[in-house]
């Protein structure tokens, strides 16, 4: 009987942990397992509330606001592949997770992307995008299945660590189809972001002289837009660094993976969710108390106010109202003026 629990733990184990090559009571493996499982857990979480925070304050009218909406989404289904199960044998779950997981990775990274190049359009450039959206979803959602459909096709996805991915055998494939462009992309964004920091510094600075309340509204929504985008750079490569490593690593010494890097590995790289919604969401989550909370669902759930659009009609003015008038059908506002009426704290303007 003893014999039998062995080999049944034994044969759990090597389905559940195909990363290391451990004795049956390491705890490495479970180790990996759960650390992964909580990382994407926390961005599951985060991303669900920044999306109920969207809708709970109607954060989708303007083009950047539907571009983080987009970003939410596509890091919320990321996240749904570092809590897909366990490590997976190979075979066709395997293969729908790893698809899966290169998808939403690189839509994630797409977001970014054209959320840092909207920015630098309208600031640098100063063009307006408006009539961008449709192509900006059709990169962000098109690229990336291109990007995950290759690997799929040629049949390199397999167990890679502590989720399906491209296997140790395609190393090649690993950078060519993410890292090297990742991190290609993230130099870019760094230099736009300096640019586009360059070019509203100098404007803030032009804008001198006398006092206009347009000007300042624009300087403040100038500033308030760029400032928590511009840390979304550092922060994408902060949490892929160890990733990076880890996997240069298994290319170098394929039957020795180091636990400590593919701990990191585990604890950073399902991350993308938090990040975005700690970066993006930084501003809304303020807006969130317990009264904040309760006026929003209030209007939300509860009003009903319809808000037409006003239209201008002819004025007429009269000395008094004719409540018999039979002009009841025609359509004008009235203005009721009366020479006995006066204006009061005239001030410097009476003796005029």
């Amino acid at each position: 009987m003893e014999d039998e629990h062995l080999v049944q733990f034994k044969n759990n184990s090597s389905s559940r942990c195909i990363f290391f090559n451990i004795e049956p009571n390491d705890y490495r493996c479970d180790v990996i397992l759960k650390v992964k499982r909580a990382t994407g857990t926390f961005s599951l979480v985060a991303c669900f509330f920044m999306l109920f925070a969207i809708w709970l304050l109607r954060r989708y009218n303007s083009l950047a606001q539907k571009m983080i909406a987009s970003l939410t989404v596509a890091a919320f289904f990321d996240s749904v592949a570092y809590v897909m199960g366990e490590s997976h044998p190979e075979g066709s779950l395997c293969d729908f997770q790893a698809w899966w997981l290169t998808y939403f990775d690189w839509s994630a990274l797409a977001w970014v992307c054209l959320i840092t190049l909207n920015l630098y359009l309208n600031l640098v450039k100063e063009i307006r995008t408006e009539h961008y959206e449709i192509p900006y979803h059709v990169v962000a959602w098109g690229v990336p299945l291109l990007m995950s459909i290759l690997p799929l096709l040629s049949g390199y996805y397999g167990p890679a660590g502590a989720w399906c991915w491209i296997t140790d055998d395609h190393v090649a494939w690993r950078f060519g189809i993410w890292y090297v462009p990742l991190f290609t992309l993230i130099i870019l964004m760094i230099w736009c972001y300096a640019r586009i920091i360059c070019v509203a510094n100098e404007r803030m600075r032009s804008w001198l002289g006398t006092f206009n309340p347009e000007r300042e509204r624009r300087k403040m929504s100038l500033a308030e837009e760029i400032r928590p985008l511009k840390w979304y750079p550092s922060v994408y490569l902060l949490v892929s660094i160890f990733p990076l490593i880890n996997r240069v690593h298994n290319a170098a010494y394929p039957e020795d993976p180091v636990f400590s890097l593919t701990l990191l590995h585990v604890l950073s790289a399902p991350l993308h969710g938090l990040a975005n919604a700690l970066v993006f969401g930084r501003d809304t989550w303020s807006q969130l108390s317990t009264t904040g909370i309760k006026m929003a669902l209030q209007s939300r759930l509860c009003d009903r106010t319809s808000i037409g659009e006003y239209h201008p009609a002819t004025i007429r003015y009269t000395h008094d109202l004719d409540t018999h008038s039979d002009s009841d059908d025609e359509d004008s506002n009235v203005l009721f003026y009366s020479p006995d009426m006066t204006l009061k704290d005239r001030g410097p303007w009476e003796s005029v």
